[in-house]
């Protein structure tokens, strides 16, 4: 009788990244993204071919402060992170010799943070409660700053902060967002925003602040291409509501550039409630796509 086989370890990583050098985080023939960097550096650090789940697949040049995925480990995998480290955590090495690796091959544009033993029904991408964005924008000449061109929009009217406030509360709640979608075949554009706010910083810079349950494909830029729209006064105070109601993909539909956004963190309820909240993300929404 044959020996049973041991379940593979579930371990969540977090991590951060500079979007710049990359196409996007999800595997693209040819291209570089952040996934291929991520597997690559774990094929190198167990001598296996694996794959990992993200919390939200971000766009050419969007950036992650707080991004998580999750991956699988059976015994050997783990044995060969483990070896020569004896009296090191698993965790502890993983995140060690992985961030040596991507030193290497990114120039520490993508660095993980930590690593977790998880439960087996643990899902970086269905167990998430929320995801939340920045989106930066310097609104005059006088705050453009070379060395913040990378991950702020230079943008050369100013705007009215607290009418982009006002607008974003609009899209408050639950609400069929495929004015600011960009639609997939069979998914759908129904989101939760569940918080917002457009605030002006002490630097002077503006950032708009956004969670939700999931976000479709462009829906973070396009919201900002909005709020933009009548914050610099091109479009009158109340128009963002009509885009809403609207449910239209159109001309008037604005996105703003990727670099000036990041992926600022991923919630999830204790790791004993992960496995269910997984399975009910799934039953309610089997073609959600996260990310923008």
């Amino acid at each position: 009788m044959s020996e049973p086989v041991p379940t593979p370890q579930r371990f969540a990583l977090t991590l951060a990244y500079d979007g710049g050098p990359f196409k996007g985080w999800a595997r693209q023939p040819g291209l570089p993204s952040v996934q291929e960097a991520v597997e690559s550096a774990l094929a190198v650090v167990t001598r296996q071919e694996l794959r990992v789940v993200v919390a939200g697949r971000t766009d050419t040049g969007v950036h992650a402060s707080g991004q998580v995925l999750h991956v699988d480990l059976d015994a050997a995998a783990v044995a060969k992170v483990g070896v020569r480290d004896g009296g090191e955590p698993v965790e502890t090495t993983l995140v060690r010799r992985l961030n040596a690796v991507l030193a290497r091959s990114t120039g520490r544009a993508v660095l993980i943070h930590g690593a977790r033993r998880v439960p087996p029904g643990f899902d970086a991408r269905f167990s998430a409660l929320w995801r939340s964005y920045t989106y930066t924008i310097a609104d005059s000449a006088e705050r453009w700053d070379p060395l913040r061109r990378g991950d702020t929009l230079f943008h050369p009217r100013p705007l009215d902060v607290g009418a982009m406030r006002s607008e974003l509360r609009l899209l408050l709640g639950l609400n069929d967002f495929l004015s600011f979608c960009k639609p997939r075949e069979e998914a759908t554009t129904v989101r939760e925003l569940q918080a917002g706010d457009v605030v002006r910083g002490d630097d002077g810079l503006v950032r708009v602040h956004l969670r939700a349950d999931a976000f479709c494909h462009h829906m973070v830029r396009t919201i900002v291409g909005a709020l933009v729209a009548v914050g610099e006064g091109r479009q009158d105070p109340g128009w963002v509501g009509q885009r809403l109601a609207e449910r239209t993909r159109d001309a008037k539909t604005v996105m703003v550039p990727g670099h000036a956004l990041v992926l600022t963190g991923v919630g999830y309820p204790r790791d004993d409630a992960a496995g269910a909240r997984a399975d009910a993300t799934r039953a309610k929404r089997p073609d959600i796509l996260p990310g923008d």
